[in-house]
């Protein structure tokens, strides 16, 4: 019992799932709850013992006065397990703990759901009873691994001189793009704080406050509808540092999502790849490539130049090939037809690779349309063999069409989020605006973004040619977090806010204590944030980001554990300066 974290305490001596054969012998005091009990007639029992590291059997001298779920102490003397009776599926199945007493600490009711893993609880009883639900080891393992990773990340970033520094939760309103929660002031009626999307602002702020090097684990806030990787509430590793360049960023956190990754599986990833944001468009259709599979895009402009066949004669081409694929049925085929166009394709070709005479040969609605050229071009283009199917889109944007093919690419061929080895990609040269639905441009990242230096003369006259200074750091198709070379200069910040549609007079009236800041002297500065609960979840193996959060949110955004949310009463409504809502 002398594995770390076992240290004594006044009401037990030990943890149930650290006994071995090297405590026999040893007099122990265990608390914990009753898994399971089992008696053999009048005069022996059997108790399973739980604690958070895990059981440990008990055995009794005559009937047990316990139920399942029930907090005991149990006093007794750790032996090994007669002859035979080990148990191998259990860390402690070598020994069990004899000449038991028993205390009962705290009795209880029966539980309305399975505390075993061996059992997957109703979703609504799991919310419900979360305080029972995170009782499963399971949920402990995940809870637990969570708060390793934090502990190693903590580590490796102080290594590199970062101080820690919390920063406000009540905030001013920002233009991030996202729904933000607004908190009513009671002693100013009509005014509101919001609570914080990220630290941004107040980061940069102590960037110029010459902190040189922040970092936080900040709790985050989104009015957004919740889904399986995005929560109203969540956490992110943030950080920010003064008198760097985006390399010297990407080289800090790959050390430090290496440090976390090394805390979880026991060895640090051997590399980190990097590709463009367009790099990642043209070959796996999305900016959050998975990597851990192939199905690459590849361009069919060649091999259907000056085709007279309507469904390529869009000027992009692209393809993906599924290697064992063309025994896909016809019902699998037209499903993935309707798919692609649910995407937003005109359609989507499909040939199925055969043998006919010794040859490769095609089998598609298209075949008997295509000439011997465009058959050999796109077998070539593709590398598709005999036995593997081809999908194909063709139209007029580039993006929209590799978007098609990229979704349709995750369907086919991802793998379980747990599944196989971590693949971390830095995809970097995003551009700078997407284009709005009035006319202005939006950011694609956020407006305190430095732009590309080489594409600064074209901010104002063809802002969505120009590349950000911004990266995306992705594991297995998941983002895990976001960062950029932030504006230190109060020009360049209101050309920004120029090419946004963002007034003089309005960015100073949102963001004044921003611009005034800069006046003062701003060091070059970058930062990134790590999603905590996605990185955590796909260490877990999870598909969901609710089964690493202790107390989250259900997908209509309520909490059946507590009732949240619940209406204020009048009295309250009227000193926040709020009308009660109207019968």
């Amino acid at each position: 019992m002398s594995a770390e974290g076992d240290r004594p305490t006044s009401m037990r001596t030990g943890l149930c799932g650290r006994l071995g054969l090297d405590d026999v012998g040893r007099s122990v005091r265990l608390c914990g709850w009753v898994a399971r009990r089992r008696e053999h007639g009048e005069h022996l029992a059997f108790l399973d013992l739980r604690d958070h590291t895990g059981l440990v059997q008990c055995v009794v001298d005559g009937s047990l006065e316990v139920r399942s779920e029930d907090v005991v102490a149990v006093e007794g003397v750790v032996r090994a397990r007669p002859e035979g009776t080990a148990n191998p599926r259990l860390a402690t199945g070598e020994v069990e703990i004899g000449d038991c007493r028993l205390e009962v600490l705290a009795a209880a009711e029966t539980p309305p759901l399975s505390i075993e893993d061996r059992v997957e609880p109703d979703e609504a009883l799991r919310m419900r009873y979360r305080y029972l639900d995170l009782r499963r080891p399971r949920m402990q393992r995940n809870l637990r691994l969570r708060a390793a990773v934090n502990s190693a990340m903590r580590s490796a970033i102080e290594g590199h001189g970062f101080c820690e520094v919390e920063t406000p939760l009540l905030w001013a309103p920002t233009p991030e793009g996202a729904r933000e929660f607004a908190v009513p002031s009671r002693l100013h009626h009509g005014d509101f704080y919001v609570l914080p999307q990220s630290p941004q602002l107040a980061k940069q702020l102590l960037m110029v406050a010459g902190l040189d090097r922040y970092y936080q684990i900040a709790r985050c806030l989104r009015d957004e509808d919740p889904r399986a990787d995005r929560q109203y509430e969540f956490t992110q590793f943030d950080l920010e540092a003064s008198f760097v360049s985006q390399d010297d960023v990407i080289a800090i956190v790959t050390d430090v999502v290496s440090a976390a990754t090394e805390a979880v599986t026991g060895e640090r990833p051997e590399h980190f790849d990097h590709m463009t944001f367009e790099q990642a468009l043209e070959r796996f259709g999305t900016d959050k490539p998975d990597l851990r599979f192939g199905m690459e895009l590849v361009d069919l402009t060649a091999a259907f130049e000056g085709t007279a066949l309507r469904a390529f004669s869009a000027p992009v081409r692209r393809a993906i090939t599924l290697a064992g694929g063309a025994e896909t049925s016809r019902s699998r085929l037209d499903a993935l037809v309707e798919r692609a166009r649910s995407l937003g394709a005109a359609g989507l070709a499909w040939f199925r690779v055969g043998v006919e005479a010794g040859e490769p040969a095609l089998d598609s609605p298209l075949a008997g349309h295509l000439g011997a050229h465009e058959r050999t071009g796109l077998l070539e283009a593709t590398g598709a063999a005999p036995g593997d199917l081809v999908l194909a889109v063709a139209g007029d944007d580039r993006r929209a069409v590799c978007g098609v093919l990229g979704a349709l690419r995750v369907e086919l061929g991802a793998k379980a989020v747990g599944d196989g080895p971590h693949r971390f990609v830095w995809v970097v040269d995003f551009p700078m605006f997407e284009p709005g639905d009035r006319g202005n441009p939006v950011p694609a990242h956020h407006p305190f973004t430095m732009p590309n230096p080489d594409d600064l003369p074209r901010l104002l006259s063809d802002p969505l040619s120009v590349r950000a200074q911004s990266y995306d750091l992705v594991l297995n198709g998941w983002e895990l977090g976001s960062g950029s070379v932030r504006i230190h200069r109060a020009d360049v910040q209101q050309q920004v806010f120029d090419a946004l549609g963002i007034s003089a007079d309005d960015a100073r009236s949102r963001f004044g204590f921003l611009l005034d800041a800069f006046g003062y002297g701003a060091p070059p500065h970058g930062g990134f944030a790590i999603g905590l609960d996605r990185m955590v979840a796909i260490f877990c193996g999870e598909e969901n980001i609710r089964e690493v959060i202790a107390f989250p949110k259900t997908q209509s955004g309520a909490d059946p554990m507590t009732g949240a949310p619940k209406p204020l009463a009048a009295a309250a409504l009227r000193e926040l300066g709020l009308a009660p809502p109207k019968p």
